[in-house]
């Protein structure tokens, strides 16, 4: 067994440190399935396990060598660093690429408010947190002051489990600390992140319950509620219906003419003229009599049968389905030269003789509006001659086997240009130190940019939702093994010498402002609970949250709310985690 003792008691091998963080984060995703209360820390108990393994580390191997791997663990330190760094960068810019598309659709109708609200529970974290550090730790003069700030903001993203922002802050810290005759450079913010987080899992969920009761909350009354008010978005769903044109004001009128007559957009998918079916074009002329297929949004139906004529009580299905001559098909969008284009660029109409009646984009049906904007991955619904669909397959693609191909090349190029983005320094006018958005907010902005954008700029960043999961996970444990190792060197120091006011600290940090905001959205907003609770688990991008509010649900309100207001809490949570050391460093 001796390889195996060399390769142990050797900390700069490859080996050993793929071991440790091997061991690290098996272990620790493992014990994250474990559920107390019904509630489970996920691959967040990665870094409780790194800390337990740095501890032992430190204790059983460094300490009793007396400073003989000194120079060992100073390259092992280096290594870790590039680890962390590196897995945090894939985790923030997957992020990105993820919220990208949907990111400024967020800000539409009622979303605004919602992420006001959202807003303003950050800045009340934020305001909480300083309270407490200037009343309980500052000091004029205290040489200790920068340090316990750091360890403040460390408590601050543990007590709203925000892992990318502890990375963000945790990045800048060695160039603001650096030269500090208090700085210790194996001193590590994580430990004070670790020490609030546990209990501010429990207090999100604790809090949002809390709301419940006070405001005297039904549960059932709130699910039919949602239902009642959600059981179609009128504006996107597709309808199917059959109707005779007898309104002799559209009798001589093309289906172009029609569409720019009426608000409502619509798809005239198939016409029976004469007892004999066709595909319309957009120059098809309407007689009296004529049989119309359409398809077009729930809002709409009411106005394009007045337009029209009269709906007929007639089954769509079998209307068609003894039409062998017309058939429907799905088809993949799997070509990037499609990808950002609408219906109305394609001229599927015009130029193939097809209509498009509906898409489906992550599980959602939608109407295809000639303004639809089509990404990587979208399933259209299509009909038209086998003929004809197979020419409109090869101008989509339609081949899932591509879209199952990584695009390795495209995501370093965008972790490339992020990397790049983050070292660009920011003047802001009062601040000695610019700002950088660093390598956590870096690749997270250029994510969202190329997500929501990439297509204007024949940039194609399409994964799979599988892909984009599976690379933000490893990003995520290699970034929490890599802080609990290194914080494990210190952290029972931490927890000894007054490390447990981080907990009650982070406790208060957590439910008082989802408290004051939580109860102002139900009280004044008038917010569905469930919708809600999503809010409250997305402003703390905290996954054990969403799954309690999903599990009390049973419906999508709180997916909803929580994909409202994610992707700028995260922007908001990485960036607010720099300003605050950058403002208040220099102050202190």
């Amino acid at each position: 067994m001796e390889w195996l003792i060399k390769i142990i008691n050797n900390p700069v091998l490859p080996a050993h440190l793929a071991l440790l963080f091997a061991l690290v984060i098996w272990l620790g995703v493992k014990l994250g399935k474990l559920k107390l209360g019904g509630i489970s820390l996920g691959v967040t108990f990665v870094l409780f396990v790194g800390i337990l393994a740095g501890h032992l580390y430190h204790t059983f191997v460094v300490a009793p060598s007396n400073g003989e791997m000194a120079t060992a663990m100073a390259n092992q330190t280096l290594i870790i660093n590039f680890i962390k760094e590196f897995g945090l960068v894939l985790f923030v810019y997957c992020i990105g690429l993820q919220v990208g598309p949907g990111f400024f659709a967020t800000f539409k109708k009622g979303g605004v408010e919602m992420n006001l609200l959202s807003t303003a529970l950050i800045v009340l974290n934020i305001a909480v947190m300083l309270a407490l550090y200037f009343i309980w730790f500052y000091s004029p003069g205290d040489p200790l002051n920068k340090k316990n700030l750091a360890m403040m903001t460390g408590t601050l993203y543990g007590a709203v489990t925000n892992t990318p922002g502890l990375g963000a802050a945790n990045n800048i810290l060695p160039r603001l600390l650096g030269g500090s005759a208090d700085y210790d450079p194996g001193f590590n913010i994580g430990s004070s992140y670790a020490c609030a987080y546990p209990l501010a899992v429990v207090g999100i969920i604790g809090a949002t319950i809390a709301i419940r009761y006070i405001c005297k909350i039904s549960l059932d009354k709130e699910a039919k509620e949602y239902e009642h008010a959600n059981e179609a978005d009128p504006s996107s769903v597709p309808e199917h219906f059959i109707l005779r044109v007898s309104n002799k004001a559209v009798v001589g009128h093309t289906l172009q003419e029609l569409h720019n007559f009426v608000k409502g957009d619509f798809v005239c998918s198939r016409a029976k003229k004469d007892g004999e079916m066709f595909i319309p074009k957009e120059s098809t002329v309407m007689e009296e009599g004529m049989k119309l297929y359409i398809v077009t949004a729930t809002s709409d139906k009411e106005a394009i049968i007045a337009l029209m004529g009269e709906l007929l009580d007639e089954d769509w299905q079998k209307e068609t389905e003894g039409e062998k001559r017309y058939i429907s098909q799905r088809l993949i969008v799997s070509k990037p030269e499609v990808n950002g284009l609408t219906f109305h660029d394609l001229h599927f109409s015009s130029l193939y003789n097809v209509n498009v009646t509906r898409v489906t984009r992550a599980g959602m049906t939608l109407f295809a509006r000639r303004n639809f904007r089509l990404q990587m991955g979208d399933h259209i619904r299509v009909t038209g001659t086998e003929e004809n669909i197979n020419r409109v397959r090869e101008i989509v693609g339609d081949t899932q086997k591509r879209l199952e191909a990584p695009n390795v090349g495209m995501l370093f190029l965008g972790i490339l240009l992020g990397i790049f983005l983050g070292q660009i320094p920011i003047p802001i006018p009062g601040i000695s130190e610019p700002v950088k958005l660093g390598l956590a907010g870096g690749p997270l902005v250029l994510g969202i940019l190329i997500g929501a954008f990439g297509y204007k700029f024949k940039i194609t960043a399409y994964t799979t939702n599988s892909a984009n999961l599976m690379l933000r996970e490893v990003g995520l444990v290699l970034f929490l093994a890599g802080v609990g190792v290194q914080a494990g060197a210190t952290f029972w120091n931490t927890v000894a010498n007054g490390g447990y006011h981080y907990v009650w600290m982070g406790f208060l940090i957590t439910v008082i402002p989802i408290m004051i905001c939580g109860l102002y959205g139900r009280l004044k907003m008038k917010l569905n609970y469930f919708t809600l609770m999503g809010l409250i688990a997305g402003t703390n991008t905290d996954p054990p949250a969403l799954a309690f509010a999903n599990q009390t649900a049973n419906n999508d309100a709180p997916a909803v709310g929580y994909s409202t207001v994610y992707p700028l809490s995260m922007f908001l949570r990485i960036l607010t985690a720099q300003l605050i050391l950058l403002i208040l460093i220099p102050l202190v």
